[in-house]
């Protein structure tokens, strides 16, 4: 169920046609990649905005006892702020154990949820490499992304997997179909300074500007605000492109206008979008809430 888009009622899978259509025939690179480089630059963002708009994914690996069968599952996902999909998994699912003789992966990205015509929205398909990452922001990065992991993730059978992109397949609606290799897919790089001030801007948001998440999420995004006993919404992460909101079992996605790299940059972004919340003004602005687990 998508719960909001933008002043036009358009869902994320709108945006992303319209960020990633081509105009005019494409032009054929090896491999299968599409278009020169801002074009696939343009795809790239496309893509990661399917990704980055929802919380979860299927999971498919190569089934061990089953002679290298597709063996599908679905999957809570979060990111790193390149792009990078991290999981959180118990060596005890089959999906682990198929890592573990065979760490190549797909995921499915679904950003269709809501259409009247699925086939017409968008959706990402990434290979890669599921491997063990004892990075300490890939942990915490999915644990804000998803609170309910933290009764789990202390469990000795539980570890954070990050999936080493090789390529992606972004289909955003008929016809508008692209390969991409990973360096078109993801961020060049991970900015240090946002990854050292990301815990203290995300406190610092829901500890003091919590009318300003209501207002992000109502005005710009045209989410419900709720009841007045249940929660309101909350900021979960911030990254180069745009922040994380949750409220309760429905997560949604706040793009910015221009990339950032560190907390006065964030500043000036959340600045500017709640200067345009109060005047009313959620075009251009689009992003889904859904469901979470």
């Amino acid at each position: 169920m998508v719960a909001g888009g933008n002043a036009k009622g358009q869902s994320v899978a709108d945006s992303v046609v319209l960020v990633g259509a081509a105009t005019g025939p494409p032009t054929m690179m090896p491999g299968g990649t599409t278009g020169g480089p801002e074009e696939r630059s343009g795809h790239g963002d496309a893509a990661r905005a399917v990704m980055r708009a929802t919380d979860r994914a299927v999971l498919t690996t190569a089934q061990r006892d089953a002679a290298g069968w597709p063996y599908p599952s679905l999957v809570l996902v979060a990111l790193d702020h390149d792009g990078t999909p991290l999981l959180l998994i118990s060596t005890l699912a089959d999906h682990t154990l198929n890592i573990a003789a065979d760490p190549r992966v797909g995921l499915l990205f679904d950003g269709t949820a809501g259409l009247e015509q699925p086939l017409a929205g968008a959706r990402l398909s990434v290979l890669g490499r599921a491997l063990r990452s004892e990075e300490p922001r890939h942990r915490q990065r999915f644990l804000a992304r998803h609170p309910s992991a933290a009764f789990y993730a202390g469990f000795k059978d539980f570890a954070v997997y990050s999936v080493a992109v090789e390529r992606a397949h972004l289909v955003a609606g008929f016809g508008r179909v692209r390969w991409m290799e990973a360096a078109d897919l993801l961020l060049p790089s991970v900015p240090p300074a946002l990854a050292d001030q990301e815990g203290a801007i995300v406190r610092h948001m829901n500890d003091d500007h919590a009318d300003a998440l209501q207002l992000y999420a109502t005005a710009l995004l045209g989410l419900p605000q709720g009841d007045g006993d249940g929660p309101g919404w909350t900021m979960t992460g911030v990254d180069p492109e745009g922040c994380d909101l949750r409220r309760g079992a429905t997560v949604a996605r706040l793009p910015f206008v221009r990339r950032v790299s560190g907390s006065e940059e964030v500043r000036a972004e959340l600045v500017r979008l709640v200067r345009q919340a109060r005047a009313g003004g959620g075009e251009g602005v689009t992003s889904a809430g859904h469901p979470a687990a």
